[in-house]
C-alpha cells in the first residue's frame, strides 16, 4: 500500500467536517480509511492505456415526450374525493400559525 492514513490525518478530516470522535472510534475510522486506500490501489493494477475517459455512465440518451399542455383531469374530478373542499379549491388546515 503506497498511501496509508494516520490519526493525524483522521483529526485533520474530522476538524475539517467538525466531527468529534473518541480514541476509539478514531481508530475504526483509521482502519476503515485505510481499507478505502487498500482498495482504490487495487485499480492502479488495471491496464488503463486504451481505455478511453468516462464522460457518464452510459451512451444512451434522454428520449422525452414532447412537453404539450393538456387537460386530463378536470376540476371538478379532481375535487369529487377530497374531503374538504368547496367549489372550486382544497380546503388545508391552517399549518403557519402568525404571532403578534
Amino acid at each position: 500500500m503506497a498511501n496509508t492514513i494516520n490519526i493525524k490525518t483522521v483529526d485533520e478530516v474530522a476538524h475539517l467536517a467538525r466531527l468529534e470522535f473518541n480514541e476509539e472510534a478514531k481508530a475504526e475510522i483509521l482502519n476503515d480509511m485505510n481499507r478505502m486506500l487498500s482498495f482504490i490501489d487495487k485499480l492502479n493494477e488495471l491496464n488503463t492505456d486504451n481505455v478511453e475517459p468516462l464522460i457518464y455512465m452510459s451512451s444512451e440518451k434522454n428520449v422525452l415526450r414532447p412537453d404539450v399542455p393538456e387537460i386530463t383531469i378536470t376540476q371538478k374530478e379532481a375535487l369529487k374525493n377530497a374531503p374538504k373542499k368547496d367549489s372550486d379549491y382544497f380546503k388545508a388546515p391552517k399549518v403557519i400559525e402568525q404571532n403578534r
